[in-house]
């Protein structure tokens, strides 16, 4: 005989069915119980399981197949959608590159008209200054003979006195 262990809660059987004896009262089941034929109803055959498991999927499985399908054609227009999403950003950024673009060259125009009027300058401040170069070369053209006539005067008049000055008389 074996040492019986604590007794179990009220309603809860102690083994497994098989192993329960008909002599051995269960505690907390009368005789006229009406869970009394509970415990042979749950032995099922696997025939039952197995039928049971093909109702099952036979009733769930079509609608699970048309989500399957249907989250299939979701991921492949959301593939489409981030395709044409890509897209569109690149012709924003293409936009945005073409912005800059013209705002380079309203940059480059406006350089440009920096330059034409830095060379109308430098033209006319060479003009100027060969303006002022010939005129520098004249003026002192203008000196060079203005001196050259004071020298030459200043020899005539030095031979004029050389002439007018007594000249002692030679005598022979």
């Amino acid at each position: 005989m074996s040492v019986p262990g604590p007794p179990p809660p009220d309603g809860v059987l102690a083994g497994p069915p098989d192993v329960l004896e008909a002599s051995e009262p269960t505690p907390g089941l009368s005789a006229t119980s009406p869970d009394e034929g509970l415990i042979e109803d749950l032995t099922v055959e696997d025939k039952a399981v197995e039928q049971l498991a093909e109702g099952l999927l036979s009733h769930y499985l079509p609608d699970l197949q048309r989500s399957k399908q249907a989250l299939q054609e979701l991921t492949q227009n959301q593939v489409v959608l981030l395709d044409t999403l890509e897209q569109e950003i690149s012709k924003f950024k293409e936009c945005h590159s073409m912005l800059d673009i013209n705002a380079l060259f309203t940059e480059a125009k406006h350089y440009h008209a920096k330059l034409v009027n830095i060379r109308k300058e430098m033209l006319m401040l060479h003009e100027k200054t060969s303006k002022l170069k010939k005129r520098a070369l004249k003026l002192q053209q203008k000196r060079q003979k203005e001196e050259l006539e004071r020298e030459q005067q200043r020899e005539k008049e030095f031979e004029r006195e050389k002439q007018l000055t007594a000249k002692p008389a030679k005598r022979a």
